[in-house]
């Protein structure tokens, strides 16, 4: 059974940075496509990032590209989203979820295993 732990979330100023780190464990990261959602209060949960299971491929919310980066070190069994020229906007939980195997990652990729989620809040 594949468990998600994300951190790293916190309260950071317009135009700061911040990492947030999801590690699997259960199963070896390196089987899972992985990617990160968010839900801002009162919205629903949307797709932020995704990274292949091989990590040659990446693909964003359009509003991220250019400012966030997913990646993964599967040594580590860790895959991680560096955010940086944060926005109000961006503030949301973030979610990191995982699916098994190989094929396409995008927005419709259907992820089955889920985190508990890290509050990421964006003052202006």
């Amino acid at each position: 059974q594949v468990q998600l732990v994300e951190s790293g979330g916190g309260l950071v100023q317009a135009g700061g940075s911040l990492r947030l780190k999801c590690v699997l464990s259960g199963r070896t990261l390196s089987s899972y496509a992985m990617g990160w959602f968010r839900q801002a209060p009162g919205k629903e949960r949307e797709f932020v990032a995704a990274i292949s299971w091989s990590g040659g491929s990446t693909y964003y919310l359009d509003s991220v590209k250019g400012r966030f980066t997913i990646s993964r070190d599967n040594a580590k069994n860790t895959v991680y989203l560096q955010m940086n020229s944060l926005k109000p906007e961006d503030t949301a939980v973030y979610y990191c979820a995982a699916d098994y195997g190989p094929g396409p990652v995008d927005a419709n990729r259907d992820f089955g295993s889920w985190g508990q989620g890290t509050q990421v809040t964006v003052s202006s």
